[in-house]
């Protein structure tokens, strides 16, 4: 008989073992909030051997907070821990034109520091200097890194993006995150929009969305099964190139629909129906017009008419069920949203509620750090969109 030999667990296998049961409490710990060890021990299957350590490691390094005891059942009351959010800080760095915006902010979303940067020099090098000044003391505490651009981003290079100065791919987070040393996320502004909404806004009760932006140019972002898709090579939801339009004309990384319909493009067609400065909110501005001038009101037609041409070419592809309005496209009031629901269900082959979004500008955050968290906690040295 043939003794079986089970060969000796290395000690790289031990640490990883040890690392994954120790996400799993920092796991469980923030989704509960407030528990007890055998709560504790129960929820991660761990046993309290196991544990024991786990825990003492997670107090010593800020994750845990232990506090009086709690309420019992039967027996002496449990010693309860407590999950504290400022243990995992994130940064939300936002391109737009002309300047960053950087948040640092902790696992609940709230914001801890926030300050917008003239760009005035390289993106890379303002990034990676903004970032841990803005961290200060909880620089320790920085697990992951979200920049939110605009434009198209494959593996962490960002192209397409005239706005920021971007139209040939650059490896933006590989760059940052060779510099600072954690995970990084690069990925297009809309689609941490959609998983904003998704995660903490109008579409938490919904498995599958489509966020339709519109700013300076038109994207959407869209959510199936729970998950942000991108495509390929990164482009889903670049419908500012569809070719909805025969009058539009696409030029320097602008699409031929968003040439026509975007932010931008409705701003100087009010200022054509009402000399002046151009509006804050040209939508805003657009809907007031219209209650009098019927020129406007025609044009405001035009665009809704155009918006849910755009909606329903999405629709007949995924059939996200909920459309969400982001951006300038939120600007609208009841009655506009109520015309656009009306044209889309016209047209659409399927049922699809059309709402506006509700964070936002807060979106890109809760996004980020939804995000940062999940390159965090699965261990990686960076995190990118695939190729």
């Amino acid at each position: 008989m043939t003794d079986v030999v089970t060969p000796p667990t290395s000690p790289v296998s031990r640490e990883r073992s040890k690392e994954i049961k120790r996400l799993s409490v920092i796991s469980t710990a923030r989704q509960v909030r407030l528990l007890s060890r055998a709560e504790l021990t129960e929820l991660t299957g761990l046993s309290p051997a196991t544990l024991t350590p786990l825990v003492r490691d997670l107090i010593a390094e800020g994750y845990l907070i232990e506090r009086g005891p709690g309420t019992s059942r039967a027996g002496r009351p449990r010693a309860m821990l407590e999950f504290n959010p400022r243990a995992e800080l994130v940064a939300a760095v936002s391109l737009e034109p002309s300047r960053i915006s950087c948040e640092i902010a902790d696992s609940d979303g709230a914001v801890v520091a926030h300050r917008a940067i003239r760009l005035t020099g390289d993106i890379v090098d303002t990034i990676c200097r903004s970032v841990p000044e803005l961290a200060g003391d909880g620089l320790p505490a920085l697990r992951g890194v979200a920049i939110a651009a605009p434009g198209v981003i494959s593996g962490g290079a960002v192209r397409l993006a005239p706005s920021v100065g971007l139209i040939e791919g650059r490896p933006i987070g590989e760059s940052v995150q060779r510099t600072l040393g954690v995970p990084v996320v690069v990925d297009n502004d809309v689609n941490l929009m959609a998983a904003g909404e998704h995660a903490a806004g109008a579409g938490t009760d919904v498995a599958d969305l489509l966020l339709l932006h519109v700013a300076d140019g038109i994207g959407a972002g869209l959510v199936l099964d729970g998950q942000v898709r991108r495509g390929a090579r990164g482009a889903a939801g670049e419908v500012g190139f569809l070719p909805l339009d025969p009058a539009g004309r696409g030029h320097d990384g602008i699409g031929p629909f968003e040439a026509r319909w975007s932010e931008n493009a409705i701003a100087e067609r009010v200022v054509a129906l009402a000399p002046g400065r151009r509006p804050d909110s040209p939508v805003r501005a657009l809907v007031a017009l219209a209650v009098t001038d019927p020129h406007a009101a025609g044009y405001l037609d035009e665009l809704l008419h155009a918006w849910s041409r755009l909606i329903v070419s999405c629709v007949c592809v995924i059939d996200p069920g909920r459309v969400l309005l982001s951006g300038a496209a939120a600007d609208l009031d009841d009655a506009a949203v109520g015309r656009l629901q009306d044209l889309v269900t016209a047209a659409a082959p399927s049922t699809t509620e059309v709402r506006r979004a509700v964070l936002g500008d807060r979106a890109v955050l809760h996004g980020a750090v939804s995000y940062a968290l999940s390159a965090a906690a699965a261990g990686l040295p960076t995190l990118l969109p695939a190729p």
